[in-house]
């Protein structure tokens, strides 16, 4: 039996240079047992052709709603299916299913459709970084339906960048992982920091650093699809768990932060402090915005609670608590001291001298150390994908 056995996908493909692709994806889905039927726009068409696709799938291509010899019913399809998955997703058809414009087969289908929706952006890095694009990706997201992450590489206008299609195998990969989901953190509470802290100067002015809380939220995410209760402690940020059944609370400085991880780590089976958290904090912080006064300006700090320590003391028989290091420098050294010093059972490693990892972005490059000083290095992936192998690493210290 394989893993995608009796699902029936309908494979949306829009105008894109990366539709050549869907030729690929179609012989794989059907090889991991799918049933599939394809819907292209007509700007699709110029890229591949519906008898390609239509003899790879064993089944006729549908371009429109109606054509001179029947009318397609696109509520039965959107019925039909146990999935619909969008690959690739132009920036145009993205914007139009966010807001509901319906003028194609495919977004006929969309709008019908009762299961779960997937979609694979594919598109130049500017246009992917637009923040019309990702508002409409989060648009998406808000009505359930999933995102397949672009990847990073070469594009059709020869820059190098995130906007690539997800590779034909990554995406079945993740359709199966969807239908085939691991279960192996049911009945498990996680605790997960993420995100910066935020110190005040002043009403205005605050000590803090770059961290975007995607690679935590990412976890979180990942966390609650494998069957977890979490419990998310989010410094100041934009990013939004897509799974609901997340518990968030909101923090700005390290103490409150710290205040929320001491209350809740004692109820979790495993804490995962991804924050990154400012180790000081102004002495004072002014009640009025600091004018400029001509001279220079002293500010005394103060060491803020480390939270990591205090957490690795409290930890009981049984659980977890798991550590990030972001270096710069002796990167493997500084981590595997953090592992002692802060009692912890993995640490994960980036380091801001990787191309791609670090704060902000949307991918990373980790190493895992282990408490038994075994450790693995990974190629540079997606926040996501990195998520589930950081799951993967704890799970099996979870089955000794």
């Amino acid at each position: 039996m394989t893993n995608l056995s009796g699902i029936k996908i309908l494979l949306g493909v829009t105008g894109s240079i990366a539709a050549y692709k869907a030729a690929f994806l179609t012989r794989l889905l059907i090889k991991s047992g799918a049933e599939v039927q394809v819907l292209m726009t007509q700007a699709a068409t110029g890229f591949i052709t519906p008898l390609t696709l239509s003899t790879l799938s064993k089944k006729p291509v549908f371009t429109a709603v109606s054509t001179e010899e029947s009318w397609n019913n696109h509520v039965e399809l959107g019925l039909w299916a146990d999935a619909m998955l969008i690959a690739p997703m132009t920036a145009t058809t993205l914007g139009k299913l966010a807001h509901g414009i319906c003028d194609t087969m495919l977004a006929a289908v969309y709008l019908s459709a009762r299961c779960p929706v997937f979609f694979a952006p594919a598109m130049d890095m500017d246009m992917w970084q637009h923040s019309a694009t990702q508002d409409n990706v989060k648009r998406l997201q808000s009505f359930g339906n999933q995102l397949i992450p672009v990847e990073h590489g070469e594009l059709a206008s020869g820059l190098v960048g995130e906007g690539r299609m997800a590779e034909p195998e990554h995406i079945v990969s993740f359709l199966e992982d969807f239908f085939n989901k691991k279960q192996d953190f049911a009945g498990k509470k996680i605790l997960i920091t993420a995100g910066p802290t935020y110190e005040p100067i002043d009403p205005v002015r605050f000590i803090g650093n770059r961290s975007s809380g995607k690679m935590g939220v990412a976890i979180a995410d990942a966390a609650a699809k494998r069957g977890a209760q979490v419990t998310l402690i989010l410094g100041p940020s934009k990013m939004i768990p897509t799974q609901f059944n997340i518990q968030i609370i909101k923090v700005e400085t390290a103490q409150q932060m710290y205040e929320a991880a001491l209350q809740h780590f004692p109820i979790t089976d495993i804490g995962i402090l991804s924050a990154a958290v400012s180790d000081y904090r102004p002495k004072e912080t002014a009640l009025q915005k600091i004018k400029r006064h001509g001279e220079d300006l002293t500010i005394e700090l103060v060491e803020n609670p480390d939270i990591a320590a205090t957490l690795g003391k409290m930890k009981r028989n049984g659980q977890l608590l798991i550590g990030f290091a972001l270096e710069t420098n002796n990167e493997e050294e500084n981590a595997r001291a953090k592992i002692a010093k802060k009692n912890f059972d993995l640490i994960v490693l980036n380091s801001l001298n990787d191309a791609g990892a670090g704060f902000d972005g949307n991918t990373n490059k980790i190493s895992i150390i282990r408490r038994d000083n075994k450790s693995r290095k990974f190629e540079l992936k997606s926040k996501t994908a990195v998520a589930e192998d950081i799951l993967n690493e704890i799970s099996t210290l979870i089955q000794k």
